[in-house]
């Protein structure tokens, strides 16, 4: 989890995407993700835990055989419908909605310096799930403080990437304590704790085809791929001890080796 030390609440609270329960798979077709099991909390309810998951109170209350009105209690566990896939990849690994949003935003030539790479510090979470928590409980006007947000299966499908606004409107980021880095960094947050498992492999052939594509679409050279510990005036471990920097910037000079991070022992 990201870290900081004499900084505000509103800077430990960025790399939150909430507070949910892991996921536990349970199995599945081939084709969907394994189900998950969310256990409630204080103050839950269902269209929260829709909104955190990416699916509607409808689907979440069918699957679970209540109904959309019915209350729910702490301690009570809910399965989570299975997420499909997602869309295939296309052109060097990205989905052509994907390719589309980041050829459309009406990039500033050297507008952009860095692209920061974050973790979630959480087991699952979503682009609208940490949108909301960083708009209702850190105060950010624009929500989301990162551009993108890439899934690993546990509320987003695995390898998903959500585009966010702050890409679309070419906003500043809200994910590193400095305005002035702010201004010229991209942020792209991994749903995951890396101090605690690697990335999945989709995760990981997702973040380097979007860091592709964006170098590409701003002009810049691989030293500005950046990792929010190397990059942040103040001290923290994001994204994980567990995200292998080398390995991916090995990976994208096209030096070779796996094509992924080395399975979890």
């Amino acid at each position: 989890m990201c870290k900081g030390t004499g900084w505000s609440r509103w800077w430990l609270g960025v790399c939150l995407a909430c507070a949910l329960e892991p996921g536990r798979g349970a199995g599945g077709e081939p084709a969907l993700e394994a189900e998950r099991v969310y256990v409630i909390r204080k103050h839950d309810t269902l269209s929260r835990i829709g909104r955190e998951h990416g699916v509607s109170v409808k689907d979440l209350a069918k699957h679970n055989r209540i109904l959309p009105a019915d209350k729910i209690y702490e301690g009570q566990r809910l399965r989570i419908p299975s997420a499909p896939k997602p869309t295939e990849a296309k052109e060097g690994g990205l989905p052509a909605e994907v390719i589309a949003a980041i050829d459309k935003a009406e990039v500033v030539a050297g507008r952009w310096q860095h692209v920061v790479i974050h973790h979630s510090g959480t087991e699952s979470g979503t682009l609208k799930g940490i949108d909301e928590y960083h708009r209702d409980r850190r105060r950010m006007e624009h929500g989301l403080a990162y551009h993108f947000v890439v899934g690993n299966g546990h509320g987003m499908p695995d390898g998903e990437i959500a585009v966010g606004t702050r890409w679309t409107e070419q906003l500043d980021g809200g994910h590193l304590a400095s305005a002035e880095l702010n201004q010229a960094s991209l942020g792209i947050c991994l749903i995951g704790h890396f101090d605690r498992q690697k990335p999945t492999a989709q995760q990981w052939a997702s973040l380097k085809a979007l860091l592709r594509a964006l170098l590409a679409r701003c002009q810049l050279e691989l030293e500005a791929v950046k990792t929010h510990q190397q990059i942040n005036p103040i001290h923290t471990r994001c994204p994980g001890r567990r995200f292998d920097t080398k390995l991916l910037l090995r990976e994208l000079e096209g030096d070779g080796g796996p094509a992924g991070p080395p399975a979890a022992p």
